[in-house]
């Protein structure tokens, strides 16, 4: 069977041991101790799980080790600038748009990618892009303002 043998997680080389079909959410929680991304379905349907792989949002319960591979991984743990907060995360706090926190991460990464993309996203642009990710106490007022909010702020560090 395939192994993957390092990583490229919040801009430093990690060195794993993992079979190519392992979950990347398995290894980066496991292996690397980045427990930000969480486990909430295992089928991708949640968001509770998303990292960015090359900036784009992806389910790292569903995604394969062996695709990430040689690619850029950023987790919540390696988002923002050294010892200060990602504009989204800083948003976040400022709308108030977490409650119990176990789906912020998830829904960070998932306004981070979309910021990426367009930084002056529409608002049905930004519900089309948080559409799968998952809150379970309903702050999803808070969070749309908080990527607007973010927008407005330039969105980047």
């Amino acid at each position: 069977m395939a192994r993957v043998t390092e990583l490229q997680v919040n801009g430093a080389r990690r060195r794993i041991d993992a079979e190519a079909s392992r979950s990347l959410l398995s290894v980066l929680r496991d292996d690397l101790d980045l427990t930000g991304a969480k486990y909430g379905c295992g089928e991708g349907q949640c968001g509770a799980c998303t990292v960015l792989l090359e900036g784009q949002a992806v389910r790292s319960c569903v995604t394969p080790v062996g695709t990430a591979a040689g690619k850029a991984i950023t987790t919540i743990e390696g988002l923002g600038p050294a010892g200060r907060l990602h504009p989204l995360q800083e948003a976040f706090l400022e709308a108030g748009a977490l409650q119990c926190g176990y789906c912020t991460p998830g829904m960070i990464l998932s306004g981070v990618a979309l910021l990426l993309r367009n930084p002056a996203p529409g608002e049905a642009e930004i519900v089309r892009a948080m559409q799968g990710n998952v809150c379970r106490c309903g702050t999803y007022p808070r969070i749309l303002t908080a990527i607007r909010l973010a927008a407005k702020k330039g969105g980047r560090p």
